[in-house]
């Protein structure tokens, strides 16, 4: 992945957060949190 590549998916990343947070408020950022947590733990759990 070059710098550039990175760069781009970050900043749609960022930008996707704050669109959802701007429509739905910051409730659904919590859940989806909660929920990427509990992923790396089953990842780690599989590694």
């Amino acid at each position: 992945m070059t710098n550039r590549i990175a760069i781009c998916l970050g900043l749609f990343l960022i930008a996707a957060a704050v669109i959802d947070i701007a429509i739905f408020g910051d409730t659904h950022m919590i859940f989806l949190g909660k929920k990427l947590f509990a992923l790396i733990d089953w990842a780690a759990f599989w590694r």
